[in-house]
């Protein structure tokens, strides 16, 4: 993190709400219409969170390698129904980085935002890491959570990082330790675009605009190795879904996947996990549903909600 980062945090104060400040023109110029940017005090850090509209709390977590931003078209769709919130990551964004990046760790920073903002439950909707991070919520907190929305992601346990096996290769090279960092050094930006263009269907459906944002915090110091730490921690992740075998989410839980995504995989993992499932292969999308087909995901996701 550089020192006009750090000094741009703590000018946020001691209140773990405060608003975002006028004067940082290039975070501010890109809110939602009505949206406020805050913070919100953790212990030994501050989680940033971007929050719109008004009604019942609707919870968004974005993955890799992703900020809010990748929700501002959601938020803009269902803020006239509900108050919608968008926080960055731990590590990830405007948001501080962290020891850990398991997703117990990272569920439990998500408790407490709803814990600030929702009076203690809410709607949420998870996509990537941010849904392996919803599914662990649900399954250790799952009186924090009214409905669950699981986006193109896979439940922890479940991938395939083997490449010799017939895994993605990009599981190994980023749990690797510092090679990553080292080799996309001074290339965040081009190696994001390459990662996003390589699991979308619709090529062009994630914009250079909003690639040119996401590179922007990830090529800060310590932003890539923080994204490549929520890989690292994916074993452990998967060691203690294995060790809650037992548990089921009794929330209402819809499932969205693109085709050319991770398919119905999602959905066959949560069946034996879900009491009550609905799901949904979205055809002409990649990993990136919420772009690649916006209309159907808005419909599904309200349908759902409402």
């Amino acid at each position: 993190m550089t020192i006009d980062r750090r000094a741009f945090l703590a000018a946020a104060g001691a209140v773990a709400t405060q608003g975002f400040a006028g004067a940082h023109a290039e975070e501010a110029r890109l809110l939602p219409q009505g949206a406020e940017s805050r913070w919100l005090a953790l212990d030994g850090a501050r989680l940033h969170f971007v929050t719109l509209g008004a009604g019942p709390t609707v919870v968004l977590l974005h993955g890799w390698p992703q900020t809010w931003f990748a929700w501002r078209a959601t938020m803009e769709r269902l803020a006239p129904r509900f108050t919608v919130v968008a926080p960055d990551l731990r590590g990830l964004g405007l948001s501080e980085p962290a020891q850990s990046y398991d997703k117990r760790a990272v569920a439990g920073d998500i408790v407490a935002l709803i814990d600030r903002v929702a009076g203690g439950r809410a709607h949420v909707i998870g996509h990537d890491m941010g849904g392996k991070a919803a599914f662990m919520l649900a399954l250790l907190h799952a009186e924090k959570v009214e409905r669950l929305v699981l986006v193109d992601c896979l439940v922890p346990g479940t991938e395939n990082m083997d490449a010799r096996r017939g895994g993605a290769w990009h599981y190994g090279f980023h749990m690797a330790r510092d090679i990553p960092e080292l080799l996309t050094r001074g290339r965040e930006r081009d190696y994001i675009a390459a990662q996003i263009r390589a699991w979308s269907h619709r090529k062009d459906a994630v914009g250079a605009a909003a690639i040119d944002e996401f590179a922007r915090h990830y090529a800060r110091p310590g932003g890539m190795a923080a994204g490549f730490d929520y890989y690292r921690a994916l074993p452990e992740d998967a060691r203690l879904v294995a060790s809650l075998s037992d548990r089921r989410l009794d929330m209402p839980v819809l499932a969205i996947a693109g085709r050319h995504g991770v398919g119905p995989r999602l959905a066959e993992a949560l069946a034996p996990r879900t009491r009550a499932l609905s799901s949904i292969v979205v055809e002409e999308s990649g990993h990136f549903v919420p772009d690649e087909a916006p209309e159907t995901f808005f419909r599904e996701v309200e349908r759902f909600l409402a």
